[in-house]
């Protein structure tokens, strides 16, 4: 039997993808699975209109609540970005026209991605920005030295962000299609077999439905 895989759509800004790291990490670990990760760029960016006018005024204080709990509950060292990858005015929700941190950090992730690397660069990259313990993530070599950790090298990969940014940018427009074509705009997103599953709180929903078509775990 062909080995299964499910497309992982992935924001380097969303605090539901990096709480759902350690378990989609599992997934990979524990069954005979491939993941495909399918990098987009975060809801601010591709409508940078809908936290200032299509959100609900609750949106921003349940997702602060809703992580914080989460990321207690899972045991997962956690802490809003500082500084965040989309520089907003949390105060009316506006975003600012110039993102510098934002497409750097999710070309890298497309370029691993692109390598056949993605989960070895969430592992590494996503904790760094995500977990608490790094200020200013993106000065001196906090980057470059989790790219390193995840197997890669840094400067090849520093150097490729910049000069093939107009690629990525493509491949992850072209992993935005995708995404709306399976039939959600959230992320994490998992799509087995042309079947959408939305959040992080769907995994084991993923699993049930991969083992109706003959999910196996790992040997050896």
């Amino acid at each position: 039997m062909p080995q299964l895989s499910f497309d992982l759509y992935w924001s380097m800004r969303s605090p539901y993808c990096y709480l759902a790291l350690d378990r989609i990490l599992d997934v990979e670990k524990t069954y005979d699975v491939h993941v495909d990760l399918r990098v987009v760029y975060p809801i601010a960016v591709r409508d940078p209109n809908f936290f200032n006018v299509r959100a609900s005024k609750h949106y921003r204080p349940y997702n602060l609540l809703d992580t914080a709990r989460l990321a207690e509950r899972h045991g997962i060292a956690y802490r809003r970005p500082v500084p965040d990858p989309i520089v907003q005015n949390l105060d009316t929700g506006e975003i600012a026209a110039d993102q510098p941190f934002v497409f750097h950090l999710t070309r890298l992730a497309q370029l691993a991605a692109r390598d056949g690397a993605g989960l070895r660069f969430l592992d590494q990259v996503s904790r760094v920005v995500w977990d608490g313990g790094t200020d200013d993530w993106h000065e001196g070599t906090y980057l470059a030295d989790a790219i390193t950790r995840a197997g890669l090298d840094a400067a090849d990969y520093l150097r490729r962000v910049v000069d093939e940014a107009e690629a990525l940018d493509a491949e992850i427009h072209a992993n935005e299609a995708a995404q709306d074509a399976a039939g959600h705009g959230g992320v994490p997103l998992m799509v087995f077999d042309g079947e959408p599953f939305f959040g992080q709180d769907r995994i084991d929903l993923l699993l049930w439905r991969m083992g109706q078509h003959g999910l196996t775990k790992r040997t050896g």
